[in-house]
């Protein structure tokens, strides 16, 4: 839920709040489509809103990217840009599909809401949000 203070209102502010609220309701069923999928005969319920804060997240690094995230490193507060620190998340949840992690949390679904996400940004944000601006302007100098 941090994660979503922290990413989701400048998600909505790119979105509208209707389009935001279809975006993030279509996320879930993305992420839980993708958790059922990946292990169709399991017993054990999809609980939470991680996938759908997953595709708020991939959104949040679509339209900011060079924006600064204060994390904590060991006990130390750094501030990173977001696609550093959205990327390693992003490289987390498939590491631990890979090595295929035992521990209760739904990986896949993190991954399908992050994808749908990212899909959808593109769709449904207002013509004036430029995604990717920072980079852009790297790229340009």
């Amino acid at each position: 839920m941090l994660f979503l203070m922290i990413f989701g209102d400048n998600v909505e502010d790119a979105l509208g709040h209707v389009r935001y609220l279809a975006f993030y309701v279509a996320c879930s069923f993305a992420s839980d489509s993708a958790y059922f999928l990946s292990s169709p005969h399991s017993t054990v319920p999809a609980v939470g809103a991680s996938g759908a804060i997953s595709g708020v997240v991939a959104a949040y690094v679509m339209i900011r990217p060079c924006a600064k995230v204060e994390v904590l490193l060991l006990v130390i507060p750094v501030a990173l840009s977001a696609y550093w620190v959205i990327g390693l998340f992003a490289l987390s949840q498939v590491w631990n599909v890979a090595v295929h992690t035992q521990d209760g949390v739904a990986y896949w679904a993190h991954i399908g809401g992050m994808l749908a996400g990212a899909a959808l940004l593109p769709l449904l944000r207002h013509p004036h949000v430029t995604l990717f601006e920072c980079m852009r302007q790297a790229d340009a100098t």
